[in-house]
């Protein structure tokens, strides 16, 4: 009993570091959400859930909201989508072991590239005058769909998204590699002598035995969408005319340009329980399954 008791003396640490740097923070921020507040001024004024008011009522919430729900629609299709067919490709037998290794790499390096070097590569190839997307339209024909792609506003959420697959597919891709590759190979061959084909193979075999991976991956990447900030802000910054706005750039805009800190609290907190309650849907959805 007492070295049992002893034990648990070495949780104590490990849950301090979360009560302190978890759990407080976030605690801290629904209190302070419930007061006007400036980062330049010890003083405060309660106003209860008037910033919550604010938040519902302003139309700049509901284009953020919009844009994440794009973000996190176009990420589940390509990032889990094609980084998953990818990974069944390569592992197929389809292209050599050479080539497959060779794939693999080119695929994975944009992951690990900085957002910002990323961002500065973006901007030449949706460049309106020398980038590489008007050039292949006007190659092809198309004068009437060039245009510029990160100032236009009808296009701009667009050209941020299509970087982001770009950059995110490859990693994606080696989480469903390492799912496919634990699949007994026995598998495999009983399907072979019973007839099946490349595509049954895949559609009986390789997608049920990687469901578990698929789930993580789909959680990942919808929850990386509604905290999308740094993509945006060093791409647009939120233009133009607040038409690639997202939560993220939502609450720095209102916490840091206009040093509102409750109402940036406010929406720190809507982002914080919009990304819970998905996360927690999620896991019922796909738990239910089993």
């Amino acid at each position: 009993m007492r070295k049992s008791a002893f034990n648990y003396l070495y949780v104590i640490p490990a849950l301090g570091m979360v009560l302190l740097f978890v759990y407080f923070p976030i605690v801290s921020n629904v209190y302070n959400s419930l007061f006007r507040m400036s980062s330049y001024s010890v003083t405060k004024t309660f106003i209860g859930f008037e910033n919550y008011t604010r938040i519902f009522k302003d139309p700049l919430f509901y284009t953020s909201i919009k844009n994440n729900a794009l973000y996190a629609l176009f990420s589940v299709l390509c990032q889990v989508g094609f980084g998953t067919l990818l990974a069944i490709f390569l592992e197929g037998r389809y292209v050599g072991s050479r080539l497959r290794n060779f794939y693999r790499n080119v695929l994975f390096i944009p992951s690990v590239i900085s957002i910002s070097a990323v961002a500065l590569l973006w901007y030449f190839v949706c460049n309106p005058t020398i980038g590489l997307i008007n050039g292949l339209l006007d190659k092809a024909g198309l004068q009437h769909l060039i245009t510029a792609w990160l100032a236009n506003p009808k296009t701009a959420i667009f050209a941020v998204i299509a970087m982001s697959q770009w950059q995110y597919t490859g990693y994606i891709m080696v989480l469903m590699l390492v799912a496919v590759q634990k699949i007994p190979p026995e598998l495999y061959e009983a399907a072979v002598i019973d007839g099946a084909n490349g595509f049954r193979k895949t559609i009986h075999i390789t997608l049920p035995s990687i469901k578990n991976m698929l789930i993580v991956s789909t959680i990942i990447t919808i929850i990386g969408s509604f905290k999308l900030f740094a993509e945006i802000y060093v791409t647009t910054g939120g233009g133009p005319y607040n038409a690639t706005q997202v939560l993220g750039t939502y609450m720095y805009r209102a916490a840091f340009l206009f040093d509102e800190m409750g109402f940036g609290s406010a929406i720190a907190v809507v982002i914080f329980v919009l990304t819970f309650t998905v996360s927690v849907l999620q896991m019922k959805y796909f738990s239910g399954e089993d």
